[in-house]
């Protein structure tokens, strides 16, 4: 017997599926990476960010060419078409731009880490503006990833102490702040669109953002750029960028937003990992500590907004 297009089997769930959102967390995992080792080109962010988005753009215009290709979707009104770009501006063009800013200062594991407590920033975003009320559960999860990022950060300014830490960090929990703002906004467009057609649209509107910006602040002779620089370009677009959006969709429909929040946990110890083997970034005892306790909190809040 055939199954059903959506329906999720024990093969799925049991190797496939959490494979897939494997692939996914690595391929996020590593664009801290590769940014970094764009740097030692000296490129500046916003030329970096937007070959990153020129080079992903095609692919987010086919991602959504064929999310929409069955022509049976309801269309967007006015209203939702804004609310898509100025989600598409919050999530991923200032997402983005503050993140490949603070990566100019701090250490790829810092980042990733800093990233990571983007769940704290919505419950603590439902709990002001919304009335939702913090659980014991979720307080002890923002004690425990508040201790951590505190850990890993003391320890990256007792190594840097040249005040770049504290404005890098600064700049990535923006980003955080920024991302969890895009999704507390995008549930209703997510409702009716899909998870990977609202990505597609929202993605694209970041990536015109970002070419305008570089449009209006730069000129194109900073595109002269050494051939590493294009290809760790590529690397973010297609590895770090559109195949991990994919693959990341559908591991959700095989496995659940549950099972594969705890999955993608995993990340900033793979990011922190390729830090130590490609950017001879330091990993200590304290900091490994600072990340348990992270991601011990991020898990706690995932899986209980995924349920």
């Amino acid at each position: 017997m055939s199954k059903a297009p959506n329906q999720i089997t024990a093969g799925d769930a049991g190797l496939i599926g959490p494979m897939i959102v494997l692939l996914a967390a690595t391929g996020f995992s590593a664009k801290a990476i590769l940014v970094k080792l764009a740097y030692v080109y000296h490129v500046d962010a916003i030329t970096l960010l937007a070959l990153r988005m020129l080079l992903s753009l095609p692919f987010f215009v086919a991602m959504a060419w064929w999310s929409s290709r069955d022509g049976h979707r309801e269309p967007l009104t006015m209203r939702e078409w804004l609310l898509v770009v100025v989600m598409g501006l919050a999530g991923y063009y200032l997402a983005s731009l503050l993140d490949f800013l603070g990566l100019q200062y701090i250490s790829a594991g810092l980042e990733r880490l800093t990233l990571f407590l983007y769940p704290t920033f919505v419950v603590l975003i439902s709990a002001m503006f919304f009335h939702r009320p913090i659980s014991r559960r979720d307080l002890c999860a923002l004690v425990l990833s508040y201790a951590g990022i505190g850990l890993v950060f003391w320890q990256d300014l007792k190594i840097n102490q040249d005040g770049g830490v504290v404005l890098g960090s600064l700049l990535v929990l923006a980003s955080a702040l920024s991302y969890a703002i895009y999704l507390i906004g995008s549930g209703a467009l997510v409702h009716k669109l899909g998870a990977l057609r609202y990505t597609a649209y929202a993605s694209i509107v970041s990536c015109i953002a970002v070419l305008l910006q570089f449009a209006l602040t730069r000129n194109l002779n900073d595109l002269d750029q050494p051939p590493a620089v294009y290809g760790y370009g590529v690397a973010m677009a297609v590895f770090s960028t559109v195949l991990p959006v994919w693959l990341m969709s559908e591991g959700i429909r095989r496995v659940g937003s549950s099972r594969a929040s705890m999955i993608g946990t995993v990340g900033p110890i793979l990011t922190i990992g390729m830090g130590h083997a490609f950017l001879n970034e330091r990993v200590t005892l304290v900091q490994m500590a600072g990340a348990l306790l992270v991601l011990a909190g991020v898990a706690v809040i995932s899986v209980k907004r995924s349920a």
